[in-house]
């Protein structure tokens, strides 16, 4: 820690107040601070200052400590990623010895026999443990394990990693809120056109003895280039080397595949002159195959590239060049979105009333892209485009006439949802879009876009929704089985969690035989806004900005962050908690049943040998 020095001085005379003078340690994970106000009550109090800090926090310091802090770069949150906590150390031990040698990647252990020895010592090694920790002589626990940062059966607690615009990260609990830790990056900021920086998990919690690993991606301050902090999301501290500061500017990011070696995903950068590096540089032979795309803002042109290894070397060459600026280049780029990486689509097509299947349009290689231009006749046009990343290919394209920003897009699965303000009508609209290859599906195992189906049928549906939409997340669960809610978070503060069937294009206009068998709903323009249906209850979110969503060890349960002035963490169960007991279920009475479902089996059996054994003398 550093010290903390504030001096007094008279006006008049320049010299030193003994009252004022403070000397008390001061953290670095503060930063500059800056002396904003002071009041000096009575000599005995003291003095109260109020400092600002480099890192956006508010801090009060009276007598020489540290009276209360307020962290306000926690209303600057720009990324966010739920962890997974580490195993006991039960657990752990466990978990290692179903994995066999850890250094040997070879799965489970085929030796029978080892693995029998292995488990007598394993054994051995808790009994001796147990008793060294009932006499006093066992290992002290760790710093995890005195937090009670330990994994628990359903992976509902998990630490919050959170990224602030100021550089500041923090791990949080997502259950009693606590601030386990926090680091300061000084030299950091967002990319070009205010790109936020990134916050990337490389290794989870679930591969033990390995420790996680997240990176923060982002811009030096003073040079431009790019910047990589690494470090272990559980305790906060660096790791693998901590920052590390490039040569060149990064232009497009992203995640390898998951590595045999040591579990870790490789990130892959391209900077400003199209040159590709891999970080760990061990890892790069996974980024042969891999394409990237790259947008401009300004000029609404997207480029397509492929990334190559060959010879020990990495290389991109473009691919494609999609250009959406129109004849006069005046459309801009307003937003762009992709699918989340981990998703998993657990149905792959729709069942209609005569029993046949109409299949989704599942292509993970899909994003959404959203231009804006001005129109003298229609004042504002904004267009909608779904595009595959990899061919360049534009799969469809939609106008909104006098329509403009705010946009927000959701994109999942085969279905795309964004909101947009409908200048003509004065009134805030949300357009629901889906996607499907058709009663036969092209191929049901490995999707290509190279070798892709025929253009998708499209279903498509405009609703109003009489609120200000700020953001829009989706849910999501572990293996994607969960019915799909869309979580809107309004101009008030309230996150309203809507069904898909309310969103769904597929609703029909005339409840006819089609949409009572789908179970689809009548078509209503309005969609309503049940209070029931308000996440957070009387908990309003001020300026509300960000809805962060992860997967639990619950298939039923989703983990939701919501961030602006306020942070608000919570979970939400789209399909109800049907793999979770409720609170007030009833165990005497499933006790009393199965105690006597069991008697009555055995006084069951008795009078049956007993009846057998009088037939046989018969």
């Amino acid at each position: 820690n550093n010290v903390l020095q504030i001096r007094g001085h008279y006006v008049d005379s320049c010299e030193p107040v003994p009252e004022m003078t403070i000397n008390m340690d001061y953290g670095d994970h503060y930063g500059t601070p800056t002396l904003k106000t002071f009041a000096c009550a009575s000599q005995s109090k003291g003095c109260l200052y109020v400092l600002g800090t480099e890192d956006e926090s508010i801090l009060a310091v009276n007598r020489g400590k540290l009276r209360w802090v307020r962290q306000e770069s926690l209303a600057n949150i720009v990324a966010s990623e739920f962890i997974d906590l580490p195993l006991a150390d039960a657990e752990g031990t466990l978990e290692n010895e179903m994995r066999g040698n850890t250094e040997d990647a070879t799965g489970l252990e085929s030796d029978i026999a080892s693995a029998f020895l292995r488990r007598i010592s394993t054994q051995a090694m808790q009994i001796k443990s147990i008793f060294l920790h009932v006499i006093g002589l066992g290992q002290p626990p760790t710093d995890t394990q005195k937090a009670g940062l330990v994994r628990d059966s359903f992976g509902l607690h998990k630490m919050l990693v959170v990224l602030t615009r100021s550089g500041k990260i923090f791990g949080i609990d997502n259950i009693s809120g606590k601030h386990h830790w926090q680091l300061y990056l000084s030299d950091i900021q967002n990319f070009v056109n205010q790109e936020p920086m990134r916050l990337l998990v490389q290794r989870t919690s679930k591969h033990f003895p390995l420790q996680p690993l997240c990176t923060v991606v982002a811009k030096e301050k003073l040079t431009g280039n790019g910047v990589l902090f690494r470090f272990n999301p559980i305790n906060g501290k660096p790791a693998e080397g901590g920052l590390l500061k490039l040569n060149y500017k990064i232009k497009q990011l992203t995640l390898l595949a998951e590595s045999e070696k040591d579990s870790i995903k490789g990130l892959l950068l391209l900077d400003g002159q199209n040159n590709v590096a891999v970080y760990p540089q061990y890892v790069q032979e996974m980024a042969h195959g891999m394409y990237l795309f790259t947008a401009d803002k300004s000029t609404a042109v997207l480029d397509g590239f492929f990334v190559q290894y060959a010879d020990n070397v990495l290389s991109s060459l473009p691919i494609w060049n999609v250009r959406l600026g129109g004849h006069n280049n005046d459309h801009q780029l307003v937003a762009i979105a992709g699918k989340n990486p981990l998703e998993h689509v657990h149905s792959q097509g729709r069942v209609l009333v005569d029993r046949s299947v109409l299949y989704k349009y599942i292509n993970p290689n899909l994003i959404a892209v959203v231009t804006q231009a001005t129109d003298p006749t229609h004042k504002f046009l904004l267009n909608v485009y779904l595009i595959d990343a990899v061919s360049g290919l534009i799969v469809f394209s939609m106008t909104h006439r006098r329509a403009r920003v705010p946009v927000h897009i959701v994109h999942s699965e085969n279905w795309l949802a964004y909101s947009y303000y409908n200048d003509k009508v004065r009134r805030t609209e949300i357009t629901s879009v889906e996607l499907y290859e058709g009663k036969t599906q092209a191929n049901s195992t490995v999707w290509s876009s190279l070798n892709a189906p025929p253009l998708p049928m499209v279903e498509r549906q405009s609703y109003i929704i009489p609120t200000i939409v700020e953001t829009m997340r989706e849910t999501i669960t572990e293996r994607g089985i969960t019915n799909k809610h869309v979580l809107i978070g309004t101009v008030s503060g309230a996150i309203i969690e809507m069904p898909w069937a309310l969103l769904d294009p597929r609703r029909p206009i005339t409840t006819n035989t089609q949409g009572r068998e789908e179970g689809a709903i009548p078509y209503i323009p309005e969609l309503p806004l049940p209070t029931e249906n308000i996440i957070n209850y009387n908990q309003t979110i001020a300026r509300l900005s960000n809805i962060f969503t992860a997967p639990s060890g619950l298939e039923s349960t989703c983990l939701v962050l919501a961030t602006g002035l306020d942070i608000f963490v919570t979970r939400v169960a789209p399909s109800k908690t049907f793999d979770l007991l409720k609170e007030d279920f009833d165990y005497t009475l499933i006790t009393a049943v199965l105690l006597a479902l069991t008697s009555g089996s055995l006084v069951v059996k008795h009078l049956a040998s007993r009846k057998l054994l009088k037939q046989a003398w018969k």
